[in-house]
């Protein structure tokens, strides 16, 4: 199924930013070429946070296992533009699914690891999803047998398939599946013209009130993937370190696709402790990292490779970026939500540069090249500061077509720019950055919409969600609770409550704060940054 508009297609193809071939047929053509390099492989630790012992897998390898698996979707029924849903850690397995669905002519859509029950019915109903990928469990959550009572309670969902060990009643699970039906399973390809144009995934903007579809064809996910390869001077056959899920232009963008465009070998990483990420960089000698931004500077001093390239992701609920001089290539990751992402080296500046409005086609000396990205602003309005806009290969359609769009906040303006509305701060030179520092959480959004959440809690007058640096994540989310006068709330009652509401984790908050009142602007407005800076100087002790 294409999305984007023909005359649009044209223009990306006849500035060379788009090309005829897929996802899974970049793999395809790396396995024919090195059967036997390296192609996934898991994190040791595997067994600890979610089913199954770890795997390795050669390009050859995998190359089977895709199309076994491509044929078997096939075989039972799941047809070409057929939407299934994946929510699952980083596994080989789960990266043989993907790769396996897009073969076979699907559209995934892959679901945040943090959404509950209910976030993900809302999604996979909203799509009509045909088909359910599910891991088995991840760390203590049975997401297996969650995605079962999805199945339950939707009528459209015809197949939902298990991922791990212990997989519950109710699904299909994949690889005991694909042994029985052995080597009876053949796939052949398609040949609908123009494939790369065709939607690949459905990915789910988070940065705002409402949880907005953003569909992305091959072409738009291979645009994004060549700004970072161009930045990061990434090389043929180059190792990957990926610590961030697979839903998202992160993982997806920043991660499996640059992987695929380049024909290396991928090690999959589920984030616990920065410790365990560097042990598993310095372990696998990897060639390129991705961390979360306020991370980059600790990890750079614990790499052992000076040869390693660093991937600073910095999204919009992320901090101000610290300045420091790296002692290896930092390259800046600037995420937009699921919008767009431009990706900037460091250099010998211990400071990160403004992002300069315009077109952006690549690093220095390759502004020949096509244009991958364009940034704008919108004029400020009364009480508003300006929002983001984007355009360019890389920047998706929104909408789809079974959901209704017509209120849907994120448009297309007059001059074919998205309006991303993404609240963003004008500087010398450009903008600071993709979003403000505490006016978002992270795979959340708008923090006043969290605020009324915590609010509706009995005996709590008022409420705020505020955002704090962490060692592990880079950022977790705080609550500061008002009671109403006589009331002493109970943090312990009040996680309970976020739980039996089904609020999606990435809105339940690391900590809980009790105060008499909340800091205020001078204009009214809660003050975030005198929140985090109160809780950034107390003992953990005084934060339940």
């Amino acid at each position: 199924m294409k999305v984007t508009q023909e005359s649009l297609s044209k223009e990306h193809h006849d500035s060379g930013a788009w090309s005829d071939l897929p996802l899974d047929e970049l793999f395809r053509q790396t396995a024919a070429e090195h059967p036997t390099r390296l192609a996934i492989a898991d994190a040791p630790d595997r067994e600890v946070w979610t089913g199954g012992a770890p795997r390795q897998v050669t390009y050859e390898e995998a190359d089977r296992e895709i199309d076994r698996l491509a044929a078997f979707y096939r075989t039972v029924g799941l047809a070409t533009d057929h939407v299934i849903g994946v929510q699952a850690p980083n596994t080989v397995d789960a990266v043989i699914a993907i790769l396996a669905a897009l073969r076979a002519d699907l559209i995934i859509s892959p679901l945040p690891l943090h959404w509950r029950q209910k976030n993900v019915l809302e999604a996979l109903n909203s799509i009509g999803a045909k088909g359910f990928i599910a891991a088995d469990r991840v760390e203590t959550r049975d997401v297996g047998v969650a995605a079962r009572d999805v199945a339950g309670d939707l009528f459209s969902l015809r197949f939902v398939f298990g991922l791990g060990k212990n997989i519950p009643d109710g699904l299909i699970e994949l690889g005991p599946m694909l042994a029985e039906m052995g080597d009876g399973l053949e796939f052949e390809p398609s040949q609908r013209p123009e494939p790369a144009n065709h939607t690949a995934t459905i990915c789910w903007s988070r940065s705002g009130e409402e949880n907005v579809p953003v569909t992305r064809c091959h072409n738009h996910w291979i645009s994004a993937a060549q700004m970072v390869i161009d930045e990061a001077h990434i090389g043929e056959g180059s190792s990957f370190l990926v610590p961030y899920s697979l839903s998202g232009l992160t993982g997806l963008g920043g991660g499996l696709v640059p992987w695929l465009r380049t024909g290396g070998t991928l090690h999959l990483h589920h984030p616990t402790s920065l410790a365990n990420l560097a042990t598993h960089a310095n372990d696998v000698k990897a060639d390129v990292v991705i961390t979360p931004g306020p991370l980059a500077q600790t990890l750079d001093r614990k790499l052992s490779d000076h040869k390693t390239t660093i991937l600073a992701a910095w999204n919009i609920a992320a901090p101000h970026p610290t300045a420091f001089v790296a002692r290896r290539r930092l390259v800046d990751l600037h995420i937009a939500d699921e919008f767009a992402l431009l990706a900037k080296a460091r250099g010998p500046s211990a400071k990160m540069k403004a992002m300069a409005l315009g077109k952006h086609c690549g690093p220095n000396g390759c502004e020949s090249g096509p244009t991958l990205l364009e940034i704008s602003v919108t004029d400020a309005a009364e009480g508003l500061g300006p929002a983001l806009l984007v355009k360019g290969p890389m920047v998706p359609d929104v909408g789809w077509h079974t959901i209704n769009g017509e209120n849907r906040s994120v448009q297309w303006n007059e001059t074919g720019f998205l309006n991303t509305n993404i609240s963003v701060e004008l500087v010398e030179g450009g903008i600071s950055g993709f979003g403000i520092p505490g006016k978002y959480a992270l795979g959340t959004g708008n923090l006043d919409a969290v605020d009324l959440i915590y609010a509706e809690y009995e005996g709590v007058k008022e409420a705020a969600a505020f955002v704090v640096e962490d060692s592990i994540l880079g950022a977790r989310m705080y609550a500061a609770l008002v009671p109403e006068q006589g009331q002493v709330p109970d943090a312990g009652a009040f996680f309970a409550y976020l739980d039996a509401e089904g609020v999606d984790l990435a809105k339940i908050p690391h900590r809980v704060l009790i105060l008499q009142s909340l800091p205020r602007n001078a204009d009214g407005s809660i003050s975030r940054e005198r929140l985090t800076m109160r809780t950034q100087r107390l003992p953990a002790s005084a934060v339940a």
